[in-house]
């Protein structure tokens, strides 16, 4: 979930730019016969200096989004780069990562999810003006029918809606890894996102949330029409997922049928 209303504070790395300009002063000597005076030399030298650039401007944003041209784009090895390090950064957010209601969940743990939620879905929905469905759908998008808890250290966090901690929140605060979308591409970021003490207490945050936010006005009282519920939420900016609506309109249409479970 990315929304711009919020503080997102991405939990810093120790790498500042004093660090980039430490990595600069000891750059390492090219290899002999690379002098930059010959076409092979020059061609390598110009190489490896953009790679020298990129992996700088990925520590100055502390592990975030980085560029390595003067027009914003990746060079190929700056993209490189960034893939290796998306690949190897464990994801223990329970925010949606691709499309994770399909992931092979068990249809039973499918069916006790739900059955687990449905008083704090019904109480959401009547706030909300939608159907339970919708919102139980929700939940079981963002948290993988809740079997990737959002985790506060090793507790449950409750957040199964992924709701990131805003600097007016004053609550508990649970740091995870999570999948963002920068003009079209994956990363992986830490984020913090906020923790509740039980289920109800999420559910209730989430109703307030988008019923006190102007921009999710166009999801709300939409019925159990999950169509539109799921454009609302994303032309407000739940999330950065260009796909978002999609996947959550999809999943709320067959929870909503009884089509459960999800293969």
């Amino acid at each position: 979930m990315n929304r711009s209303d919020f503080t997102f504070a991405t939990v810093p790395t120790q790498a500042t730019a004093a660090t980039a300009s430490n990595m600069s002063a000891a750059r390492p000597a090219l290899p002999a016969g690379f002098s930059a005076g010959t076409s092979a030399g020059a061609g390598f030298s110009a190489a490896f200096r953009q790679v020298q650039g990129d992996v700088a401007n990925f520590i100055d944003n502390g592990g975030g989004s980085f560029t390595g041209q003067s027009d914003g784009t990746l060079t190929a090895d700056g993209a490189a780069l960034r893939a290796r390090l998306a690949a190897s950064a464990p994801d223990s957010s329970g925010v949606i990562d691709g499309d994770m209601a399909n992931s092979g969940i068990d249809g039973d743990l499918q069916q006790q999810f739900l059955a687990s939620i449905r008083p704090y879905a019904e109480e959401a929905g009547r706030k909300l003006g939608v159907s339970p469905d919708l919102v139980a759908a929700h939940a079981a998008l963002e948290s993988g029918w809740g079997q990737r808890p959002l985790r506060n250290g090793t507790a449950d966090s409750n957040n199964l809606f992924g709701i990131k901690a805003g600097g007016s929140w004053q609550g508990d605060v649970a740091a995870n890894v999570t999948t963002e979308y920068e003009h079209g591409a994956a990363l992986k970021k830490v984020e913090k996102f906020r923790s509740y003490p039980d289920q109800a207490s999420a559910f209730r945050d989430y109703a307030t949330l988008l019923a006190d936010n102007p921009r999710y006005r166009n999801a709300l009282n939409t019925g159990a029409d999950a169509h539109a519920f799921a454009t609302g939420l994303a032309k407000g900016g739940y999330a950065t997922d260009p796909a978002y609506a999609q996947k959550l309109s999809k999943l709320a249409a067959r929870v909503a049928s009884g089509s459960v479970p999800v293969k």
